[in-house]
């Protein structure tokens, strides 16, 4: 009897860590937002490290304009010469009929906005009631970007977004904080 007790609990627990939490759940986005409120310029505070960004040393930004049901995108930064680069590109909801909180950006050129893998997972993952701040993530948590329309943000805000962020399963410790120039 007591070698089946073993057996069913080694047999239950197999491939599991006693103390490793359970999988991450889904990323869970904002129900909605409003476009209008939404666009305008956008001030990088962190963010994970990705490819998209290994030349830029800092003055991040995101600029969204509403065009249609679409937004126009020019994500902007400054280099370690000192000079800045833009990237412009089109944000669409993923699905038709789904939330306008999940998006898929691209930055290819138009004539290559058929093929699928030209466009990436957009998810507004968090957003202040007043629209000044704003994180966004993708469903498998390699990217992750924490927005504010000011240059800073104060440390009970930023606590309160890296505690939700973690709940939502991605790691505050991996952020990269981005440094803007001084207000002025």
């Amino acid at each position: 009897m007591k070698i089946a007790i073993v057996l069913f609990f080694l047999l239950t627990t197999a491939g599991r860590g006693v103390a490793q939490d359970p999988a991450p759940r889904e990323v869970l986005v904002v129900p909605s937002i409003d476009p209008l409120k939404y666009a305008g310029t956008w001030y990088e505070i962190a963010r994970l490290p990705n490819r998209f960004e290994d030349d830029c040393i800092g003055d991040v930004t995101a600029t969204y304009t509403v065009d249609g049901d679409e937004f126009i995108v020019v994500n902007r930064c400054r280099k370690e010469n000192n000079e800045f680069v833009e990237a412009e590109g089109r944000a669409r909801k993923a699905v038709q009929n789904g939330p306008n909180t999940k998006l898929k950006v691209r930055f290819a050129p138009a004539f290559l906005s058929f093929l699928p893998f030209v466009w990436g997972d957009y998810w507004i993952i968090d957003v202040a009631a007043d629209y000044r701040y704003a994180v966004v993530g993708d469903p498998d948590r390699k990217y992750l970007w924490v927005l504010s329309r000011t240059k800073t943000l104060d440390e009970a805000t930023l606590a309160g977004i890296l505690e939700r962020i973690r709940i939502q399963g991605y790691d505050p410790r991996a952020l990269v904080m981005t440094p803007q120039q001084e207000q002025g």
